[in-house]
């Protein structure tokens, strides 16, 4: 329902936002003053502004997927074309309002070419940049140490573990077997005792998974000691989205068949709300969504009750898709916290937003004692971007006492 109150301020924006552009242009070509000469770029303006809810209503299909992308890209653009005209028109305002500049000077043709070509040139080569950005898998290391013991698989004493983390697949339209097998590539360099996804392994809807007995076979390439494990985010459940907009109605808000059975194919242990003993030593326990656990769950297990039946002596390490409830995952005794979720915003200046919003939005907290590291993710949502972010794995060195 948001969608549809949103719609009217949507298109709005965009009639504004073309009408700015249209002005530019113009103190470059004159003689495109003429209406006839704006008919092509209206209306590829308009097929744009408007491809995801066109292929929102499209079945599925070859065609649906490309409106996708050709939606998903345009979401990027705009962002940025916001971002640089907003910028424009308050410095617009600034000298008009605040500095009394003359309006004769700041609004002729040659001012407005500079602007309008400064404008176009920033919002083209960072668009370009956050699509190529989004595609480089970086390494992110962290080294933590937990006062506790913990043995091998011959019970023997071990000084340290290399887990890898990662989070945030989103496997769709945007994610497909290219960059999954990038990501695989990385983590397999890492050589893991232990591979942990936290979350959003999917993108809402399954049928948007391409190939995925491909995606099945190099995901169960991961190469780990141990094993790989995984809890279920907000986005792992069956749903159409449009523009970051669910439509699911009241129905059960579930991962489809298809998505379980797609995870244990690729050989990925799925943990809802349960936990593990690896080597009779350490817990691995993967918790369901803080806001859609999924399956018919409305609450999911406690802080408390995690760890009620564990042996506190051992290392316990939780694999959370959102960085919430942190203290008290420490006060329950959790010694390591491992999230993604916030993708550190995924676009500039989202980044500056989602770190005012969590407590940890990227990288490493201590929380009394409780190591919390919270992963920028290796996939996209929505716009098939990263600026001022980056698309990494984590592999966290943990030493034991």
């Amino acid at each position: 329902m948001i969608a549809i109150f949103i719609a009217p301020f949507y298109i709005a924006l965009n009639i504004y936002l073309f009408w700015r552009i249209k002005g530019w242009v113009q103190a470059y070509f004159p003689k495109l003053k003429g209406k006839k000469g704006w008919i092509v770029p209206i209306v590829l303006y308009a097929f744009l502004a408007s491809a995801l809810v066109i292929a929102f209503f499209l079945p599925q299909g070859r065609f649906r997927r490309g409106m996708k992308l050709v939606g998903n890209y345009w979401l990027g653009v705009l962002l940025y074309m916001i971002f640089f005209i907003v910028i424009a028109e308050l410095g617009r305002f600034l000298l008009l309002h605040v500095f009394r500049v003359s309006k004769d000077k700041i609004c002729v043709p040659r001012v407005r070419r500079i602007v309008g070509c400064a404008c176009a040139t920033l919002i083209m080569c960072i668009s370009f940049w956050g699509v190529v950005n989004a595609r480089l898998v970086r390494v992110t290391p962290y080294d933590v140490t937990i006062n506790k013991e913990a043995q091998d698989e011959n019970g023997q004493k071990m000084d340290s573990m290399k887990i890898v983390l990662v989070a945030d697949l989103h496997l769709g339209y945007n994610i497909g077997v290219r960059q999954v097998q990038r990501i695989v590539n990385s983590i397999n360099k890492q050589d893991a005792d232990l591979v942990l996804i936290a979350g959003d392994i999917f993108d809402n809807e399954w049928e948007a998974v391409d190939q995925p007995e491909k995606l099945e076979k190099i995901l169960r390439g991961i190469k780990s000691k141990y094993g790989v494990y995984a809890c279920y985010g907000n986005h792992d459940i069956q749903e159409q989205v449009l523009a970051g907009f669910t439509f699911g109605g009241q129905k059960e808000k579930t991962s489809s068949p298809e998505m379980d059975e797609f995870i244990e194919k690729a050989g990925i242990t799925l943990l809802r709300d349960e936990g593990v003993l690896i080597n009779d030593s350490i817990y691995i326990y993967g918790r369901r969504d803080a806001h859609r656990p999924g399956n018919g769950v409305t609450d999911r297990v406690s802080a408390d009750e995690i760890t009620k039946n564990m042996d506190k002596s051992k290392p316990i390490i939780i694999l959370d898709h959102e960085p919430k409830e942190l203290e008290e995952l420490s006060s329950a005794g959790v010694d390591m916290d491992l999230c993604g979720h916030t993708h550190d915003g995924q676009m500039f200046p989202g980044n500056i937003l989602v770190a005012m919003m969590w407590e940890n939005s990227c990288g490493y907290l201590n929380v009394d004692g409780m190591h919390n590291i919270v992963t920028s993710g290796v996939g996209v949502f929505g716009p098939d971007m990263r600026v001022g972010t980056k698309a990494e794995i984590c592999p966290i060195t943990v030493n034991f006492k």
